[in-house]
């Protein structure tokens, strides 16, 4: 058998604080999501004004990162650089915005954020990271 690292509750609230203070710190409005490894929602925030869209969105960004293992913009620029075939392919969020959280060598979850510019949701998402891989 295989041990495996899992996100507990206070990694969650320890990554949707940073992330949310990033956001605040520039300005932007946007919604952020956090999921597990097999893209199930841990915790959420939709910040005042936030468009309910973007709810939506940082969940489907948060889960494409999370099941591929990798960040969300991977598809978005496969997409761009001409191979539309992805686009076929259900329950993908091709955004840039969703960040796999690794620890380790293993994907324990993904933040996804939408709301404002995708490098910006990527800013964001790349906070919230950073605060748990920083308490591992």
């Amino acid at each position: 058998m295989k041990s495996r690292v899992a996100l507990e509750a206070d990694d969650v609230q320890a990554a949707l604080d940073a992330a949310r203070a990033e956001a605040m710190k520039n300005g932007w409005v946007v919604s952020i999501a956090l999921v597990d490894d097999g893209g199930h929602l841990l915790g959420f925030i939709r910040l005042t004004d936030a468009a309910p869209l973007s709810a939506r969105i940082s969940v489907g960004k948060a889960r494409t990162a999370a099941l591929s293992r990798r960040e969300s913009k991977t598809y978005e620029d496969v997409v761009k650089n001409g191979r539309t075939a992805f686009l076929s392919v259900s329950d993908l969020t091709m955004l840039e915005g969703g960040v796999p959280i690794v620890v380790g060598e293993q994907c324990v979850g993904a933040l996804g954020v939408s709301g404002v510019k995708s490098d910006q949701d990527a800013q964001i998402a790349n906070a919230g990271v950073k605060a748990i891989v920083e308490r591992t």
